[in-house]
């Protein structure tokens, strides 16, 4: 923990943003350098350019393959683009228009000149779905899309992410085809791509109205009636993200009691209260990094937060402070299948295997039936894109759910959504989320959640992502029985990338990090913080037989 771990930013915590924007473009990268290659993660390529991992050379040779991987996929209709406030996807968007404009894409970006053109990531995914709705799975005029976001990460990342037809974060098999491809154009060299400047006839850009769109259609899937009748007054904290027009356009539409709160968009972010290590870092489930909304919440029954993208949501009450993300799935979860009555009974209820197990429990006594998953967004896009998933929920507080009619309104994570469900289960119900929450857990049992990061080895990291459940022989786990040993996702069957070991009491998961030499242990109890400390004791230990 850094000393200064929620306090106010100080300039020489500021970045420089001349020189990020030089290196930007004059930085070359080195392809020979795994850490200056092409990588899609969970949520696409991340870098910096003060590292050479994400450069002017990266958008053109990433922006080049994907229009080669939507001609390879018969992909011939709009590509949506759109990026956040970190300083770099500015010019990273202006770049991938060059390129694709030039490979004949049909490129729609946002309107406007202000604020309204920053694009949230469920405003683009709700934009693909809404182009989509009545066509066919292979009709080639299908749309697609790019946004330009590192999410939550400090000021100095920049982010690259491709959302297929489906509208959700791309799977592997895309990703991987168009890292590959992008590696490859980098190692030849990206001069000779074709980019379309300012004056060429190809340089026809196309504009679309995210906000407008997404702001329309939000009654489809939130009873802001309901919320506006109650008269309740909630704030939202774009924390100096894309979602900050947006917010004072919805408090418009629905003549809502709403602030929006914050100075708006700074490059550096120079209002920012620090995270957890010293950084600035726009999570809204960090309360370290909430800190920056303490002073502006007196006063208000709910505030909310997002981060750069709006992509995921923190939730303030008055009564209960910052709710833990898994808090407020659960929440969320229970109020939702109360009070969507269109919603198909048969629809599953989607979590990552990290979430905490009173979703499970929750799930089971509505008569639900629930599908775990690996970590990460994308395993919920088929179950949300055919309906067959009402709700998609991870624990880093990123989530989504259908319309009233069980249809699909966002593939992607959606912030903006979860934080008007807040407000919506207040003016509905009469008690807040985290009054909610206290109800649930007593009815299903408290439970203690943590995370923690141990040691690991490149090797031990390999090790991990491959085990099998044969490789583990223990019969217990702090004092109880071992019910389940699981290396893939009980819901689809899908790898999970590490280990995850469960008793009728607590469970625990471990992955390796895909950036630094350590394994990530997510650890639950439902006997107290005590019995947490010695389930992540045993599992460490576990951990350390089963890698040698």
């Amino acid at each position: 923990m850094h000393e200064r771990a929620g306090r106010p930013a100080r300039p020489e915590d500021l970045i420089d943003v001349e020189a990020l924007l030089a290196a930007f473009t004059e930085r070359t990268p080195d392809p020979s350098d795994p850490a200056q290659r092409v990588v899609f993660g969970t949520s696409g390529h991340r870098g910096s350019s003060l590292k050479g991992s994400f450069t002017e050379s990266h958008i053109v040779a990433m922006s080049a393959a994907i229009a080669e991987y939507r001609a390879e996929q018969g992909i011939r209709g709009p590509l949506f683009i759109g990026a956040d406030t970190h300083p770099l996807s500015a010019p990273a968007e202006r770049v991938a228009r060059e390129v694709l404009l030039a490979a004949d894409v049909h490129v729609l970006a946002a309107s406007g000149t202000g604020d309204e053109a920053f694009v949230p990531t469920p405003a683009l995914s709700h934009a693909i779905l809404t182009h989509n709705s009545d066509r066919a799975a292979d009709d080639p005029m299908r749309a697609d899309g790019i946004v330009v976001t590192p999410s939550h990460n400090p000021p100095a990342d920049g982010g690259f992410k491709y959302n297929p037809p489906h509208g959700g974060p791309a799977d592997t098999d895309a990703t991987n085809w168009i890292a590959a491809r992008a590696n490859e154009l980098l190692e030849a060299g990206i001069e000779n791509i074709p980019r379309a400047f300012a004056g060429d006839e190809r340089a026809a850009l196309g504009r679309y109205d995210f906000l407008g769109g997404y702001v329309e259609d939000l009654s489809d899937a939130i009873d802001l009636a309901a919320i506006r009748d109650s008269g309740i007054r909630f704030a939202a904290h774009p924390l100096g993200g894309a979602s900050v027009a947006y917010w004072a356009a919805i408090r418009d539409r629905y003549d809502l009691d709403l602030t929006v709160l914050g100075p708006g968009v700074d490059p550096q972010w120079g209002f920012m209260h620090l995270d957890w290590d010293g950084k600035i870092r726009m999570d809204p489930s960090s309360a370290h990094v909430m800190a920056t909304v303490e002073a502006d919440a007196p006063g208000f029954a709910i505030v909310t937060g997002n981060d750069a993208d709006a992509d995921r949501h923190g939730i303030v009450t008055a009564d209960g402070g910052l709710m833990n993300p898994n808090h407020f799935l659960a929440v969320a979860i229970d109020y939702l299948l109360e009070h969507r009555p269109d919603w198909p009974v048969t629809a599953g209820i989607g979590k990552t295997l990290v979430s905490s197990a009173l979703i499970d429990r929750v799930v089971a006594a509505r008569g639900r039936t629930l599908l775990e998953v690996p970590v990460g967004f994308k395993w919920f896009v088929p179950g949300l894109s055919d309906g067959s998933v009402v709700f998609g929920g991870e624990e880093s507080a990123g989530a989504s759910f259908q319309r009233f009619d069980g249809s699909a309104w966002s593939t992607d994570k959606d912030g903006i959504l979860l934080a008007l469900l807040a407000a919506e289960i207040l003016a509905v119900t009469g008690k807040s989320p985290s009054e909610r929450y206290r109800e649930l857990v007593a009815e299903f049992g408290e439970p203690a959640y943590a995370r923690i990061d141990a040691a690991a080895t490149p090797e031990q990291k390999v090790r991990l992502g491959a085990l099998s459940p044969a490789d583990v022989t223990d019969t217990e786990l702090a004092g109880d029985p071992i019910t389940a040993i699981l290396t893939r996702a009980p819901g689809n069957d899908a790898p999970i990338g590490g280990l995850k070991v469960q008793t009728e009491h607590a469970w625990f998961a471990a992955r390796p990090s895909g950036t630094e030499d350590v394994m990530k242990i997510y650890a639950e109890s439902f006997r107290g913080p005590e019995h947490l400390a010695e389930v992540q004791a045993a599992a460490q230990a576990l951990v350390a037989r089963v890698l040698g």
